[in-house]
Parts: C-alpha cells; structure tokens; sequence
C-alpha cells in the first residue's frame, strides 16, 4: 500500500480513538492495484452495535476525482456492504467537495485535518481554517501572469468552446502552458471538455477564486501630484493615451478605470497601468510632480505587459483596464474598493448560469 493511504488509515484511526462511546474492532486497508474495492475499511462497535466504514482514498481531492470515488463508493456498498458508512479521504477536501459529499451523502476526511463523519448516533466534524501549502501554491500558479493571460481570454466568453491551439495563439501563451491551465480548470470542475473544445462552465467560481487569491500586481508604485482636476484631468489623460506616433501606452486603472465601466464613487485620487513610455507621456499631459504625501494620481509600472494589453475603450480614448483586471484591483484597495468591485460585477461582470 502506497504511503499515502498508510497515512489516511492512521489519520483514521487517530480520529476515531477521540471517540469515548466508540471501540475500534479493526482497520484493515483493502485496496490493490486494479482493485475497485474499499482502500480502507474500518469496523467499529457503538453501545454494542456494530458498524462498517468503507472508505475510498484519492491522492487528489479536487472535485473532478471526488466524484469519481464517490460513485464508486456508492456502487460498492449499493453491492457488496448494504448499511455500511461510506467516507471519502484525500490528502486535502476543499469547502466546495466537502459539500459535494454532505450533499451525497458520504462522510469526509483529509489528511489536513478536516473531518465529517455520522452514524449510528455517532457525529464527528472538525474544519481546519488554513489551506495546505500545497493547495496554495497550487492555485497561485492557476492565477500567474501567464495563466491569467488564458483566464482572462475565457472570461471574456465563458460560453465559448475553445481548442487549445486557439486560447496559446490569442492568449500569447505556449501549448504546455495552456494545457496546464485546462487541467487544473477541469479538476476544479469550473471548466468542462466538450467535443468543440474547453467551455468555461463556472466563471463565477472562477472570478470568486481568483479575487480570494489576487495580490497587487509586481511592479513599480510611483506617486504625483497634479494640479488638474475633473474633466480637465481626464481629458489631458484621454490625449496622452490617444497619441500616435510615439512608443508608450498607459490605462485608466483600478478606481478610475471603474468611473468608466462602472461608476460607483469618486475618489480624489487617480490610478494608472502604464510602460516607462506611457509614464512620460502622463507626466507631460498631466503635468505630475513626484510627492511622497498628498498625492494625488498613482502611476503602476507593471513587470506583467499583459496588463496593459488587456483592456477596454468605453469611450473615445479612455482606454482602461479590462472588466476582470479592474475587479481585481478594486477588491484589494479596501473597503470602498471592495464595495465598487461587487457594484461592479453587479453590473457588468453576470453570465447566464
């Protein structure tokens, strides 16, 4: 047996020995290779009543391979152990597959430490707050510059069917890498294979996912003062990001991006993405004084240029910073900031379910 399943056998009975009415009579693993029967199976007594855990182990527990078990475990016990408790067990049970097995039915255990199991009057639960570092590294990489380059592609048509040679070309994103990206959608079931190709079936919990996990983007944070104001402002900024001629490209961002898709309030302070061409051409148009307080425009040099490509022109020259990127700024940048980025998801960013 592998070193894993050793590990969810004693993390079973580690948890079973915390129960004063329960009296462990065996814990036997059960599972072969090739075998479609119980990995481990537990027989315990309760006030003289016996009962049977058949428990199914996944090395992985994203909710694509928890269904998978859980069929299985319903069809063993629906043939071989009638009555029995069927558990699920993997090295970490996110909240959305411990649901996934509240509602079936099956009692859950991970290796982490979170636990739900019930019978005969028996009822064990234990949440553990923190994600495994694993799981985080994990879904961080789903959420890198590069991935998000093909996540963004997605939501900008969720109900689209898409050929991995379609998303590399228009993301700018090699094969491996969007392969890697449609696995770990697919895993996560907020994506789904088609015969047309990768449909994103829940952009929803996609977005909520990669809001919970976004962090400021790398880059250089520079402040200014500048003695426009209102429409004169946005004017001077609309011409600086029109003009052509001359390398450089800059974007309405976070809360002043959202005044033009959005607008929800206004803040004294305005935020750019811009290159070190676009900054100049802001520091001319928008006659900026660097400041070290008091500032009253906030211009972000981004190391990731996929920024300043993915955007949206709601007017002639307000060039911003897409729909998704624009709530993921606004979701970081406090309270009145998370209270835009929900007005605006409201508003702009809903998909038929």
């Amino acid at each position: 047996m592998k070193e894993a399943e050793v590990r969810a056998g004693e993390a079973l009975q580690r948890l079973l020995e915390k129960i004063p009415i329960l009296q462990i009579e065996e814990i036997e693993a059960e599972g072969m290779s090739g075998d479609l029967g119980p990995d481990l199976t537990a027989r315990l007594r309760v006030d003289g009543r016996q009962h049977l855990l058949i428990c199914g182990f996944k090395p992985n527990g994203q909710p694509r391979y928890a269904r998978t078990a859980l069929l299985e475990l319903d069809n063993y016990i629906a043939q071989r152990a009638p009555g029995a408790t069927p558990i699920f067990i993997a090295p970490y049970i996110s909240p959305t597959v411990r649901q996934l097995c509240e509602e079936k039915g099956v009692g859950y255990l991970d290796l982490e430490g979170n636990a739900r199991i019930t019978f005969g009057g028996v009822f064990i639960e234990r949440m553990v707050s923190d994600k495994p570092v694993a799981e985080q590294r994990e879904l961080k990489s789903l959420f890198r510059p590069k991935s998000a380059q093909v996540l963004r592609v997605l939501l900008r048509e969720p109900g689209r069917a898409w050929r991995v040679t379609e998303l590399s070309e228009i993301s700018g994103v090699s094969l491996g890498h969007v392969s890697n990206v449609r696995t770990g959608l697919i895993d996560r079931e907020w994506a789904c294979a088609s015969d047309d190709g990768l449909v994103l079936s829940e952009p929803d919990a996609l977005l909520d996912a990669w809001r919970d996990s976004y962090t400021a983007p790398l880059g250089e944070r520079l402040r200014f003062y500048t003695p426009l104001h209102g429409s004169a402002l946005e004017d001077a900024a609309r011409r600086a990001m029109q003009s052509e001629g001359s390398p450089g490209r800059a974007v309405f961002a976070s809360f002043s991006a959202a005044q033009w898709l959005a607008p929800y309030g206004r803040t004294s302070t305005h935020y750019f993405f811009s290159d070190e061409n676009g900054l100049q051409k802001l520091q001319a148009a928008l006659k900026l004084a660097p400041t070290s307080k008091g500032e009253n425009v906030v211009v972000i040099v981004p190391k990731d240029a996929g920024l300043l490509t993915d955007t949206t022109e709601p007017a002639p020259g307000a060039v911003c910073t897409s729909l998704i990127q624009t709530y993921l700024d606004l979701s970081i940048a406090g309270e009145r900031g998370a209270e835009a980025a929900g007005y605006l998801r409201q508003e702009r960013l809903t998909w038929p379910k």
